[in-house]
């Protein structure tokens, strides 16, 4: 689906504070100052949402290919079962946000009657082409409490004049009709495939363009902005510059994970290139997140052959715990068939994920416990360890200015056995923690039973079963004071 290419023209404009982290602090004087860059209100939006669904539907549908060429003709685009409530009503029910539809994947068919081409809906058979997929998805979203996205490709293989100048005014065009027609949009995504061969309205040939400039991305962005002003709309590409690329499409985030990131680093053909995507970087200059997207199945778009294949319940459980249990958004691709629905098999196991995942994390132990800390700021209660475990993410515990490490204990009032660790930074103050371990008393005397580096917006810890009754968890190195909002045990 991605073939890494960076656009390193979308550096985002950040405010940045000035932390203080060595200097003393005083009574009269307990604010905390940020340690920059800090997140924008929409991102920090994002971060709270979790769990994001993505839709691959388009004529590969019905070609059971991946990339489609651009030479299908939109009669083959026949969904005869078409039901965008059903996609959204399931995804309600399972626990995601927000939904981000392929309204034109690289083939360049568009999924809305566009003013601007013949290359859509308009002209298939479905609905005797009076349908509108785009519309009824985000209505769809609309009526059950979900944020719609959009996925533009960049790349058309169907287009004439893709690689010319005029192809940009009809790529924003695209945009605009998106925006104005279909908004609020929350996220939107476009990827890295970008320029090859084609049937380019009957050329058939290979076209290649400079990725930095062809585009330029600033002028789009900007556009979309005064498009939609409010709600701000999350940009995703491999280089942000609302979120990025996590570097893989396995569903995996960094055991290190930094949301920070220095744009100008990233640079296609870089050794340890999607390593460096993955983990961020602890002095990054800019906030842009890692976005995990992952497919429910072997391919993104729908294909009979796969209906065996697709992933357990247990397998989207792990994948759970190594995306947003690692600070992460989780952007879980489904399909829908041929018919226009979600397949049962994907259905199913949607469901015994979310049985799953209630199962694990329905009774924090930590709920009203004792809490203690070795030290809190300023001994104001407004920083005390009790903050932890309200419930509240807006509440936090902290230490003093200068002071980088620190423990926080849990009492669990009798024995319990544990598998599961959670915790929470305040990331409005920025990413502060670089290491921390999990303790468990256990015989009388503290055994390690966790270590790992970043926290982040969420980090979550299996365990192996412990049994104990306390549990204590150790800010070992931090790039300023620590600010926990979340001490949770499962």
């Amino acid at each position: 689906m991605k073939y890494l290419s960076f656009f390193l023209t979308l550096l985002p404009t950040f405010f940045f504070f000035s932390c203080s982290s060595k200097s003393s602090t005083t009574e009269d004087d307990l604010t905390i100052s940020p340690l920059a860059p800090v997140p924008s209100e929409a991102q920090l939006n994002w971060h709270q949402m979790e769990l994001n669904a993505f839709i691959h539907f388009t004529t590969n549908t019905f070609t059971d290919k991946e990339w489609g060429y651009g030479d299908e003709s939109p009669d083959i685009f026949n969904p005869t079962e078409f039901d965008a409530d059903q996609w959204v009503s399931v995804l309600k029910e399972v626990g995601f946000q927000g939904v981000i539809l392929t309204c034109k994947h690289h083939d360049g068919f568009v999924l809305w009657p566009s003013e601007y081409t013949d290359h859509s809906v308009e002209q298939s058979l479905w609905q005797d082409g009076k349908g509108d997929v785009v519309q009824a998805v985000s209505e769809a979203c609309r009526k059950h409490g979900l944020k719609f996205g959009v996925y533009l490709s960049p790349w058309d293989r169907n287009r004439v004049d893709y690689g010319q100048p005029s192809y940009i005014t009809y790529y924003r065009n695209q945009l605009e009709e998106l925006f104005t027609n279909y908004g609020p949009v929350f996220e939107m995504w476009f990827d890295g495939a970008n320029g090859g061969d084609g049937y380019y309205g009957g050329a058939r040939e290979t076209r290649e363009i400079d990725r930095q400039t062809y585009y330029d991305w600033p002028t789009t962005l900007d556009m979309v902005r005064e498009l939609q002003p409010k709600p701000d709309v999350i940009f995703f590409s491999d280089a942000g510059p609302g979120v990025r690329w996590v570097g893989n499409e396995q569903g995996i985030a960094g055991e290190t994970n930094w949301n920070t990131i220095t744009a100008d680093t990233l640079y296609a053909g870089k050794a340890g290139i999607n390593d460096l995507l993955a983990s961020g970087s602890a002095n990054g200059t800019s906030w842009i997140p890692a976005e995990v997207d992952v497919s429910i199945r072997p391919g993104w778009f729908y294909h009979a052959s796969e209906d065996s294949l697709v992933k357990t319940p247990e397998q989207l459980f792990d994948i759970y715990l190594s995306s947003v249990g690692r600070g992460s958004t989780l952007l879980l691709n489904i399909p829908p068939d041929r018919r226009g629905l979600l397949h049962e098999n994907d259905v199913a196991s949607l469901r015994g994920w979310r049985k799953l995942l209630d199962k694990a994390f329905s009774q924090n132990l930590t709920a009203d416990t004792e809490v203690k800390a070795d030290s809190y700021r300023g001994e104001n209660a407004e920083f005390a360890p009790s903050q932890v475990t309200d419930n509240d993410y807006e509440t936090y515990w902290a230490t003093d200015d200068g002071v980088t490490t620190g423990s926080i204990e849990a009492d669990l009032g009798s024995e319990q056995t544990i598998q599961y660790v959670v915790l929470q930074e305040y990331i409005p103050l920025g990413q502060r923690v670089s290491k921390f371990s999990v303790d468990a008393w256990q015989n009388d005397k503290w055994q390690t039973i966790a270590e790992a580096t970043t926290i982040g917006y969420k980090r979550i810890l299996p365990v192996d079963s412990v049994k104990t009754r306390k549990v204590r968890v150790n800010i070992e190195d931090a790039q300023a004071c620590p600010v926990i909002s979340t001490v949770a045990v499962y």
